[in-house]
């Protein structure tokens, strides 16, 4: 398995050392996630989930799902440094990412089953309660994802 730093490299190539995106950060006690509301080029949420020392990251084109039977498609990213999850603010233009970025919901993570391509978990946050998965959606692309509550 990548070491922390190793799963960051991608995030750092892609910005600048001037990027007010914040960098490090120290596990929490208990495992957390992130849905930040992105005003990027196109409106999408990014998921993230504090998982191996980083927050592996998708994002969902749609409003994530709060209600069973709703699916979305959750396209992965590069792994962000756990200092993210408190980030909120702009991105200028020019930069990777450039836009608005606000926590649209956060709280407490439960790995329940993780495999290659499944990731199974409890969210408990104000928007985000219960348990969720993440299945990988193969015919779509290796990094597409369908992303619902169970």
């Amino acid at each position: 398995m990548k070491n922390q730093i190793d799963k960051l490299l991608e995030y750092k190539r892609k910005r600048t050392p001037d990027t007010p995106e914040p960098s490090g950060g120290t596990p929490h006690k208990n495992p957390i996630f992130v849905i930040q509301e992105h005003h990027a080029s196109h409106l999408h949420w990014d998921l993230r989930l504090e998982m191996g020392g980083v927050l592996r990251s998708w994002a969902v084109p749609k409003e994530p799902p709060t209600e069973k039977g709703v699916k979305r498609l959750a396209v992965q990213t590069e792994d962000h440094p756990l200092a993210y999850a408190d980030f909120e603010g702009v991105i200028p233009e020019g930069m990777y990412g450039a836009g608005r970025v606000k926590i649209w919901d956060r709280g407490s993570l439960e790995i329940i089953e993780c495999i290659e391509d499944k990731i199974e978990f409890r969210l408990q946050g104000r928007k985000m309660r219960g348990e969720y998965v993440l299945l990988r959606f193969k015919r779509a692309g290796p990094n597409s994802w369908l992303f619902f509550k169970r």
